[in-house]
């Protein structure tokens, strides 16, 4: 699996346009909502621009904003990136990176240096996996623990992580 894999795997799990009034994200497209267009257009934008978001503008944002810029293309076992980046994409970067330097036993400061590369790199692969993993789902609980309007989410982000516990390396 290679970075584009990776995309393809998120476009796939994220779908079309959708604009719910529980979700905080706001309008979204292939995962990518109102706020993080703006971003990456570097002005504001409006539901309808979300709405006609290209697949290949959406695979652009990810490309860059979600695997280049995080560093996260720096993660040497591919399937331990595949899971940090569409934890990145669902939870932002700051969060993945956090839940991978726990698991990696480094500072959790949410930036993902050369120290948690290194620790990242040498570490098993499988259980740093693993550790992501269930931190993730500890996340959702916790997520509504503190919010039970978010529980509609829920079998949504089941659903989701099932498909990184099934292809647990």
């Amino acid at each position: 699996m290679d970075t584009s894999a990776i995309i393809d795997a998120i476009l796939s799990r994220e779908g079309g346009y959708e604009d719910d009034p529980a979700d905080r994200g706001g309008p979204t497209k292939f995962g990518i909502t109102q706020a993080t267009l703006a971003a990456w257009r570097g002005a504001p934008v409006t539901a309808e621009d979300v709405k006609n978001l290209s697949r290949a503008e959406a695979r652009q944002i990810y490309s860059t904003m979600y695997v280049q810029r995080t560093g996260f293309a720096s993660i040497h076992y591919v399937p331990l990136q595949a899971l940090i980046v569409d934890a990145g994409v669902q939870h932002g970067p700051e969060d993945a990176t956090r839940w991978l330097q726990e698991a990696a036993g480094v500072t959790a400061d949410g930036v993902l240096g050369p120290v948690t590369l290194a620790a990242v790199n040498a570490a098993e692969g499988k259980a740093l996996y693993r550790r992501v993993l269930a931190a993730r789902c500890r996340y959702y609980g916790e997520l509504i623990a503190h919010d039970p309007a978010e529980a509609k989410f829920a079998g949504g982000w089941a659903a989701r992580v099932a498909t990184f516990i099934e292809a647990t390396p």
